[in-house]
């Protein structure tokens, strides 16, 4: 499959890449893209949710009425879950939501991921450029020109640019990542998937030699 290469302004180079058909045309698998999903919105929680049990309430422990005779159940103490301000029974406690996922499953994820987009045909490649300030207006002007400005972008950038990523981060809908730290969350939550000519390589690279 051959992309054209098109600039910052939207115009189009006249050149192509050609996407390797083991990363960008594989038949996709919905459960590893499930999987290494759930695993990466797992690791997001924290985990810190935490209620007062009874154990846990300030109170006095006497018993505060006599075992029979009251007419109503037996009672043993005013931090028991059935009274207000008592402890909760069952409450959430502290954990760790994270769970391990082999790496051939998340590559295969990601595989699958890009697979979606390009048959979606919503992968666009666009020439190395680069920004002299951060400048959110600057990258929202690129976002126009390419008619991109109201649409969820991802893009992939073969290496870190400070000013790139400072100029998007402001902006709800885009994001910039680099080649090594692409994941499957990412590429499936973008409703365009932009790389730099010089990270197609580079993800290919990357994905091709982990097996």
């Amino acid at each position: 499959m051959n992309i054209a290469v098109l600039k910052n302004t939207g115009e189009d180079t006249g050149r192509k890449v050609k996407l390797n058909k083991d990363i960008f045309g594989i038949a996709p698998n919905d459960h590893a893209i499930y999987l290494d999903v759930k695993q990466y919105l797992a690791n997001q929680r924290q985990g810190t949710h935490k209620a007062k049990e009874r154990a846990d309430i300030v109170g006095s422990t006497r018993k505060i009425k006599k075992q029979k005779g009251s007419g109503t159940a037996r009672a043993g103490s005013i931090k028991s879950p059935l009274f207000r301000g008592g402890g909760r029974a069952f409450g959430p406690r502290p954990r760790d939501y994270s769970f391990k996922l082999n790496k051939k499953v998340k590559i295969l994820a990601r595989k699958s991921a890009l697979s979606y987009k390009a048959k979606e045909k919503c992968i666009a490649v666009l020439e190395d450029f680069k920004l002299e300030a951060p400048k959110t207006k600057a990258y929202l002007t690129i976002l126009s020109d390419l008619s991109w400005a109201d649409k969820k972008t991802l893009l992939v950038l073969a290496e870190n640019n400070s000013n790139i990523y400072m100029s998007s981060r402001n902006l709800k809908k885009a994001s910039v990542t680099t080649a090594d730290r692409i994941n499957t969350y990412d590429v499936v939550n973008a409703d365009i998937l932009v790389f730099f000519e010089s990270s197609i390589k580079k993800v290919e690279e990357l994905l091709t030699s982990k097996k």
